[in-house]
């Protein structure tokens, strides 16, 4: 992985949390708060962490933010904060700039004056949430781009002793297998013959519109 340099600019718990999960990727971290105590906590994980106020084009300035990659803008409960925030990164060149919004309106108004990408990560907790107690097999997802995702799933009873060449997935399902595992094995076999019967501790990894599967799962329509 290349290393970037990402400027983080408000340092509450999800600020906090995105610097310091950055650092353990071995990312350079510019990290910025008006709170003392806030840098202070990050001080030690980021590569440069400085007290003061991200409303101010010099200050970010001065820090070096037009150096950045990618900036996140993590405070969210100001409006006025924000739009300065993104105004300001904008006016420094950086090329991408995420901004937390607290509600659709904020949204609206942070794409409007150039972020890139604006998220809510109570919105985005609750809906992963619930996925997660809805899900009947799927194990684990990675997605890849939209709704798009690597899923490995465990197979529902009936599936057990059929084939993959008779259960047809790809058109049931739109689900494109590229993997198994099976639960006496810890890599994925990727070589694999379609004809074989699925056995009970088998997992299977495949390419899949993920709201889709997820819905099918939950509805019970994997038979």
């Amino acid at each position: 992985m290349s290393k970037k340099i990402i400027g983080v600019l408000g340092l509450g718990i999800f600020g906090r949390t995105v610097a310091e999960e950055l650092c353990t990727f071995d990312q350079e971290v510019i990290a910025l708060d008006y709170r003392e105590d806030h840098v202070q906590a990050v001080s030690n994980s980021v590569t440069r962490a400085a007290v003061g106020d991200i409303t101010n084009y010099e200050f970010l300035e001065n820090v070096g933010i037009e150096h950045c990659d990618t900036v996140v803008i993590a405070t969210g409960n100001s409006l006025e904060a924000s739009v300065l925030a993104v105004m300001h990164c904008k006016k420094l060149g950086v090329p991408n700039i995420i901004a937390k919004a607290k509600s659709g309106l904020f949204e609206d108004v942070l794409y409007n004056i150039g972020a890139n990408r604006v998220i809510m990560p109570e919105r985005a907790s609750g809906k992963s949430l619930a996925s997660h107690i809805l899900r009947r097999h799927i194990s684990n997802i990675i997605h890849v781009e939209d709704d798009i995702s690597i899923i490995e799933f465990s197979i529902p009873q009936k599936w057990i002793g059929q084939s993959l060449i008779s259960l047809d997935l790809r058109t049931k399902y739109e689900i494109n297998v590229v993997g198994l595992r099976t639960g006496n094995t810890e890599g994925l076999i990727t070589n694999f013959n379609p004809q074989d019967p699925l056995p009970a501790d088998i997992h299977i990894s495949a390419v899949a519109n993920s709201r889709t599967f997820e819905k099918f799962d939950y509805l019970g329509y994997l038979k």
